[in-house]
């Protein structure tokens, strides 16, 4: 067949352009426009070879092959397969385990199969050699693709550079289209474009009585810990402002809670009458209420036998509020049209649960918490978030800032909703 195929290790390929553009081969380093980079791999491979695309194969490792969120918006693209390996921690760093073979059985399938004419590899491996020349054998024009190098030689395997019919070197213009170096100062480093409702809740001060609690805690403990009143059984809840608890510290997937404080204890953005109502007539701070804290594990149970808060305990789950249809309709969304991004996450979450409520004053009610998410929704939100790889472990902790960007989603989502419903109301 006339038409050409793009096998692309996302290891090598991003690797090196993070060597190039950073100066270290680690991707965190670099931010990818994915989109771009497809279409630049499309076109560049189709004047190349002269032939039409058939499709471009991304080959990538990940935590236990759970698509990341890049893997979850290549996939969606058109023309665009992927292919997960398994990512393994060892000895502190992280090694792709099936990759290659995952790529040597592609490219002698198509080959066999002459389902292509010309094959594109963007790669360096040697491993891979075999699998080349299989192909050049079926007939096969092999082209092999290099990233240009931060120090000017090759990164590729000698033979496999030998043995490919063609050679192109992706220099760093080529690169600079799509990937861009995270420092400031660094090349091509764009200015930092943080979104506001994070960094509000990052900045956001704590109220007078959460500060008071925190004070006490810490004198009667003689340590620096977050406030005791979360930590478990026998031990006073901190003050509430305006009907809000503090929230339940995140865990770090063994179970146990993490003793950081998050910007979720923080008050400092709620709503003017939210305010108002907390600076006229402070509420007393529940005796000894139960805080379920999420975990790998499932549910924590910490404190005593009183359970949620009265005010929020009535709040219905989105799986109480979803039918078998509308589960099967969600899990297709989430496949085909969810990217994956922490904040798109929250939105989606808080748009299904807003939107199937029968009862408005479960959404005043959930409006009068803010910026605490109640923990059973809390909970049930990043359980969520867990499928699209969010809450994958990443140095053996758990990434918080995809926690706020989640619960800052959910939040802007939930805003909308209660504006709408003003507005309609007034109508």
């Amino acid at each position: 067949m006339d038409r050409c195929v793009v096998l692309v290790d996302a290891g090598y390929l991003l690797g090196a352009a993070a060597s190039l553009l950073a100066g270290e081969p680690a991707r965190s380093r670099i931010t990818v426009d994915h989109a771009a980079l497809i279409q630049g791999l499309r076109r560049r491979a189709e004047a190349d070879t002269e032939r039409p695309l058939l499709r471009i194969y991304w080959f990538d490792g990940a935590p236990d092959r759970v698509p990341q969120p890049e893997h979850r918006r290549l996939r969606v693209m058109p023309r665009v397969t992927v292919r997960l390996g398994a990512l393994t921690r060892s000895d502190g760093r992280w090694a792709q385990k099936g990759v290659d073979a995952a790529m040597h059985a592609e490219l002698t399938e198509l080959a066999r199969n002459r389902a292509c004419s010309d094959i594109v590899l963007v790669t360096g491996d040697g491993d891979l050699l075999p699998g080349l020349m299989s192909a050049k054998e079926h007939g096969v024009a092999v082209h092999l693709w290099a990233v240009q190098a931060a120090d000017g030689d090759y990164n590729q395997s000698e033979d496999l550079v030998a043995e490919a019919d063609e050679r192109r070197v992706l220099d760093r213009a080529w690169i600079t289209r799509a990937v861009r170096a995270k420092e400031l100062g660094g090349p091509c480093a764009p200015p930092p474009a943080p979104r506001p409702e994070i960094a509000a809740i990052l900045s956001a001060p704590l109220p007078e009585s959460a500060v008071a609690a925190a004070a006490a805690a810490t004198s009667t403990s003689g340590t620096t810990d977050r406030p005791r009143g979360a930590d478990g059984p026998g031990t006073p809840a901190p003050a509430r402002s305006g009907g809000r608890e503090s929230a339940p510290a995140d865990t770090n997937g063994s179970g146990t809670a993490k003793v950081v404080p998050t910007p979720k204890d923080l008050a400092g953005l709620g709503r003017a009458h939210g305010s108002a109502a907390a600076s006229a007539a402070p509420q007393p701070p529940a005796a000894s209420a139960t805080l379920r804290w999420s975990s790998d594990r499932g549910w924590v149970e910490r404190g005593g036998p009183a359970g949620e808060p009265s005010e929020t305990a009535s709040l219905p789950t989105l799986a109480q509020l979803t039918s078998a249809e509308q589960r099967w309709a969600d899990r297709e969304e989430d496949i085909t049209a969810v990217s994956g991004d922490p904040f798109e996450v929250g939105q989606v979450f808080a748009r299904r649960w807003t939107e199937r409520l029968s009862d408005t004053v479960h959404l005043q009610q959930l409006s009068t918490e803010y910026p605490r998410i109640p923990h059973r929704i809390d909970g049930e939100l990043l359980r969520y978030a867990a499928r699209f790889g969010l809450l994958a472990h990443k140095d053996d902790q758990i990434d918080e800032h995809d926690r706020y960007a989640i619960r800052a989603g959910f939040w802007r989502e939930v805003d909308l909703r209660t504006a709408a419903g003003h507005t309609s109301a007034a109508d």
